[in-house]
């Protein structure tokens, strides 16, 4: 336990980082920093050293209808600058997105492919998660399973897999367990190593990827189609001639309507849930941390002692996040596990039953 309260602390210090310089200068906006942190950026912010920002300026991709392909480093378009006749706007629909002026003063938003900070996170967490399968795959490439159990990281990937087959994916999905087994357990690991990696304040951690609606929509969406496009002529039956009474199906089609609702509440449920806990879990320990700096104006007193609740807090936090780090990946997998069952089953055997 005493390692987990080190990692902790050394966790808050690391994020109070960025806010010291704004604090000696003026009060501290809770909002813009939180907003800040968790939101997409064209820059990776790594810490302030004195009056000197360290960042990771990312390529801007960019194509306008007007002037064509732009391709440059986000460093051009740092401070509010304008370049090649493209800039980040400050407010409007398009805040913190670059955008193009138009000859009557009105924003362009542009084609936008740049490598943003959540793009960068998501292809170092996938990198990352990829060489984890690639060395388990190499350890039983040399090793037989049957004569020597593996240690370490591939020790603890084959019991995940294992608890996972066994306990969500085969009694959830049924007979075809092993056709949706490798997505269900991809999606497990995926989800995840970037939860974990966002609770590392350090490059290159720390990238809010499951806390971005985007990146939750886009694995929901993959759900929906492995449940849809997999589904049984039975599944179908159910939802648009399902067995309840005629009247609830013609001549007002209540029961079929009600169940092609429930065809997309599914994958938003699923995109919801995993984008609002983590973002909520991001935002509620740099909440506690900006506690600090807020109180720093109120004497001594009032911020030592606040300065204690918040590191206690944020140590309370941290440790609370990595089981919400483990849960979510566990219920997404858990409830994509159910749904494609639900969409696989199949007509009921009637068996005549003989009265003696």
């Amino acid at each position: 336990m005493q390692w987990i309260c080190k990692i902790a602390i050394c966790v808050l210090v690391l994020l109070s980082q960025p806010f010291r310089a704004v604090a000696e200068e003026r009060d501290v906006d809770v909002i813009s920093v939180v907003m800040e942190h968790i939101g997409d950026s064209y820059e990776w912010h790594i810490t302030t050293v004195g009056e000197r920002e360290i960042a990771i300026h990312l390529p801007v991709i960019v194509r306008s209808p007007q002037s064509g392909w732009h391709c440059f480093s986000s460093k051009c378009l740092h401070g509010g600058r304008e370049h090649e006749g493209l800039r980040i706007a400050v407010d409007g629909d398009y805040a913190g997105k670059v955008v193009e002026r138009q000859a009557d003063g009105t924003d362009l938003r542009p084609l936008d492919l740049s490598i943003t900070r959540t793009t960068a996170g998501l292809l170092i967490n996938s990198t990352l998660f990829v060489l984890l399968v690639l060395g388990a795959a190499r350890w039983y490439r040399r090793h037989k399973a049957t004569e020597e159990a593996p240690r370490g990281l591939v020790g603890l990937f084959e019991m995940l897999c294992s608890s996972l087959l066994d306990g969500i994916i085969r009694p959830c999905v049924g007979e075809r367990w092993r056709k949706f087994a490798p997505y269900l357990l991809t999606v497990f690991f995926f989800i995840l190593v970037n939860n974990l990696m966002g609770l590392i304040p350090i490059f290159p951690a720390g990238a809010n990827v499951t806390g971005n609606i985007a990146v939750t929509l886009v694995l929901a969406v993959a759900t929906f189609l492995a449940i849809n496009l997999f589904g049984t002529k039975h599944y179908w039956k159910d939802i648009f001639w399902p067995d309840v009474p005629t009247w609830l199906k013609v001549p007002v089609p209540i029961m079929p309507l009600i169940e092609f609702v429930g065809i997309l509440t599914k994958p938003f449920a699923l995109m919801i849930r995993l984008f609002a806990n983590i973002m909520a879990g991001h935002s509620v320990i740099l909440i506690l941390t900006c506690i600090v700096f807020v109180t720093a104006k109120m004497g001594a007193a009032v911020n030592g002692s606040m300065t204690v609740v918040s590191v206690l807090l944020s140590v309370f936090m941290n440790c609370l996040e990595l089981l919400v780090a483990f849960l979510q990946a566990y219920v997404f997998t858990m409830l994509s596990a159910v749904f494609i069952g639900l969409a696989q089953e199949s007509p009921h055997k009637e068996q005549n039953v003989e009265i003696k």
